[in-house]
C-alpha cells in the first residue's frame, strides 16, 4: 500500500481532512501534515519531508498546494502521486498580497472569531454559506491556527515563487481538482494546470466553492480514490 500525505490549506487543520482520511484509509497509511512552523514555503516543505515516508502520495489543498509543489522541486523522486486540490501554480500579484497583509492586519485588530466566520461565509459556495456545521469547522480550524499562525503562513504565500516552470517535469499520476464556483481559484487556473502536467486528469466539482474537501466530500472523495487507484511506476 501506498502511505499518503495530506498537506492543510492556510488556516485548516487536520479537520479539513476528515471525510477524506476515511475514504482513504483502505489505500494507505495515512500522515496529516503540520503547518504551523516554517516561515517559508522551503521551510513548511522541508519539515514535512524530514517527517514523510521514503516515497509516498502527496495531496495538498489551497495554500498546501502551493507547498506539494515546493515538496516536488525538493524531492521529487518520492512523490509517486500528486493532487492539487483548489489550489494554483501562479505568484501572488502585488494586489493579492496587499489584501492578504490587510487580512491579517485585521485579525490582529478586530475579534478574530469574528473575522473568521466572515472570511469563511466568503469562499463557499452559495449554497452553503448558511450551513451552520460548515461554519463551525472553519471557525474551530482557524482559531486552533490562531493569529500569529495566519501571520506565518500569509507571509509564505505572499513569499512563494511561480510554479508554472515545475509543472512539465512532473511525471507521476496527477489530480489537479477545482470547485466549479470556487471565488478564490478560478476553475480556469486549474485548467491550466492540469493542461501543463503531463497526464493530468481534472475534475471541476460542482456546486463548489473553494472549501471543497468539505463542501463536496463525496465527489472529493471519489476522486481521490480514483487517484489512488491509478498505477505507479515502482522505479
Amino acid at each position: 500500500m501506498t502511505p499518503i500525505v495530506l498537506i492543510p490549506g492556510l488556516l485548516c487543520t487536520a479537520e479539513v481532512f476528515a471525510p477524506q482520511v476515511a475514504a482513504l484509509w483502505p489505500h494507505g497509511p495515512i500522515t496529516v501534515a503540520n503547518t504551523l512552523a516554517g516561515e517559508t514555503m522551503a521551510d513548511m516543505a522541508a519539515a514535512i519531508l524530514a517527517q514523510a515516508p521514503p516515497r509516498f502520495a502527496l495531496a495538498g489543498l489551497s495554500m498546501g498546494g502551493y507547498v506539494a509543489l515546493e515538496i516536488v522541486r525538493q524531492a521529487p523522486e518520492r512523490v509517486v502521486k500528486l493532487a492539487l486540490i483548489s489550489t494554483q501554480a501562479l505568484p501572488d500579484t502585488p494586489e493579492q498580497s496587499e489584501q492578504r497583509r490587510t487580512f491579517v492586519a485585521l485579525a490582529r485588530k478586530a475579534k478574530f472569531a469574528t473575522v473568521l466566520r466572515h472570511a469563511t461565509a466568503t469562499i463557499l459556495h452559495p449554497d452553503r454559506r448558511d450551513d451552520a456545521d460548515l461554519a463551525a469547522v472553519n471557525l474551530r480550524m482557524g482559531l486552533t491556527v490562531g493569529v500569529e499562525g495566519l501571520a506565518r503562513q500569509t507571509a509564505a504565500i505572499i513569499g512563494r515563487p511561480d510554479s508554472r516552470p515545475t509543472l512539465p517535469t512532473i511525471h507521476v499520476p496527477t489530480l489537479v481538482l477545482v470547485g466549479d464556483s470556487d471565488p478564490l481559484m478560478p476553475p480556469e487556473r486549474s485548467h491550466d494546470m492540469a493542461a501543463a502536467i503531463p497526464g493530468a486528469r481534472l475534475v471541476v466539482v460542482p456546486q463548489c466553492g473553494h472549501a471543497s474537501t468539505l463542501e463536496q466530500p463525496a465527489a472529493v472523495n471519489q476522486a481521490l480514490v480514483e487517484w489512488m487507484a491509478d498505477e505507479v511506476d515502482g522505479g
